[in-house]
């Protein structure tokens, strides 16, 4: 949520941060309520203070036996009134509510602007793509058998997936050696999280109500399935009050994420690449907000040593501003190079939230006797599926298996992963 400071005073600051992403701010119509919104107050206030004063008379009346039947009349009408007058500030509130929830996060100066992929700036590359001498095939014409949507969409439906024996066991393996290397190299206190939260929960970390049509909720409950891990981990800090010698606090989390991809039909629907149902490792900052800007590039750094140590190729490009996450002020995504597709793909999402969950969530800093939002930073650290899909890909071999990286050898055993026969 944004500083409501700022939206008092600055509507039209507010209103070109909106443009720059592409959502639709009604300036003039969040000025009109607004002020309602005081008039309502003020009004309510006349009136509470009417009331004292009536009451204070009837008190005098009837210490000196004069008749307060009328004067009770008027303030009882009075009270009428307050009720009214609450119940439309009430109702103007909640409208204005909505509307601070529905707006985005200040982009950041440094952020390009532009309405899509087109307009990201690519910071720097990583590694050499590999070269073959064979024609790649992309992941899912590797393993058959091993890798079955088949029997996914039998079970569940499209867009789920199923891995069996060695495949099933590289994934595995991903995912200890992306805790490990998190835990032990980077700091990150290991978080074992729920995959069901309720709305609170949703509304702080900026999914609801935004994106209520992406999630799966569990009909006639409070609940909905995790989007992403960052949903419970930034949620470690709701209604606090953090002293400065607390921060920062570093986690991850390792869970299965659901997503319905609402408005993405038709969109890489063959494989693992966009699914409702996937794997990931999410690391989670909550900083002081001096620190932030450093936290991102700190925390950008440690999801590119999981595709270093795997020897994946990538970039890192920074996105532009509507391309960007609704609660995000700036966004480093990382695309690995899938020389199946012969173009990269996004892995890892790393954002600076700024104060903008913080202030949903009331998670504070006492500086000196006065509160201050903390600043909340999330990255993915990596999404499992599409690291597998990365290494199936540039690892593959001219009878379609697939070569072990290195750095999972000790994990898993096996140096090469074949196909059946």
């Amino acid at each position: 949520m944004l500083d409501p400071q700022i939206l008092g005073r600055e509507p039209a600051r507010v209103a070109r941060a909106c443009q720059k992403r592409g959502v639709p701010f009604d300036q003039d119509a969040y000025t009109r309520l607004r002020q309602q919104c005081k008039t309502l107050r003020r009004a309510v206030e006349e009136l509470q203070h009417k009331r004292t004063l009536g009451a204070k008379t009837i008190a005098r009346a009837m210490q000196e036996q004069h008749d307060v039947a009328p004067i009770k009349h008027a303030m009882r009408l009075v009270q009428q009134q307050i009720k009214r007058r609450k119940e439309e500030l009430d109702t103007a509130l909640a409208r204005l509510h909505r509307m601070h929830l529905q707006l985005p996060n200040l982009v950041d100066d440094s952020v390009p602007a532009g309405q899509d992929e087109t307009s990201n700036r690519r910071e720097h590359t990583w590694g050499e793509k590999p070269q073959f001498n064979f024609a790649p095939k992309e992941h899912y014409e590797l393993l058959p058998g091993l890798l079955d949507p088949n029997m996914a969409s039998r079970l569940a439906g499209t867009r789920f997936t199923l891995l069996r024996g060695e495949l099933a066991l590289l994934h595995r393996a991903l995912i200890q050696m992306m805790l490990d290397v998190h835990i032990h190299d980077h700091g990150y206190t290991e978080i074992y999280v729920p995959v069901l939260v309720n709305q609170q929960a949703l509304i702080n970390s900026g999914q609801l109500p935004k994106f209520a049509e992406d999630l799966f909720h569990l009909t006639d409950t409070n609940y909905a399935l995790i989007p992403t891990a960052e949903v419970p981990l930034v949620n470690l800090a709701a209604d606090r009050i953090f002293k400065p010698d607390q921060l920062p606090i570093k986690v991850t989390a390792h869970s299965s994420c659901f997503r319905s991809e609402a408005g993405s039909y038709g969109k890489d629907v063959r494989g693992m690449l966009r699914l409702h149902q996937f794997d990931k490792v999410e690391l989670v900052q909550i900083v002081h907000p001096a620190t932030s800007w450093d936290a991102l590039e700190e925390m950008c750094k440690h999801a590119q040593t999981i595709l270093q140590k795997l020897n994946l190729p990538y970039r890192v490009m920074t996105l532009c501003a509507g391309d960007m996450g609704y609660a995000a002020a700036k966004t480093y995504d990382l695309e690995v190079w899938l020389p199946g597709q012969n173009t990269y793909r996004e892995v890892s999402s790393c954002s600076n939230c700024t104060d903008f969950q913080a202030r949903r969530m009331q998670a504070r800093l006492d500086v000196n006797g006065k509160k201050v939002p903390v600043h909340t930073l999330n990255a993915s650290g990596l999404a499992v599926g599409r690291t597998l899909i990365a290494i199936m890909e540039n690892y593959q071999t001219k009878d379609g298996g697939v070569k072990v990286p290195e750095a999972l050898r000790s994990y898993v055993d096996l140096a090469e992963i074949k196909p059946s026969t």
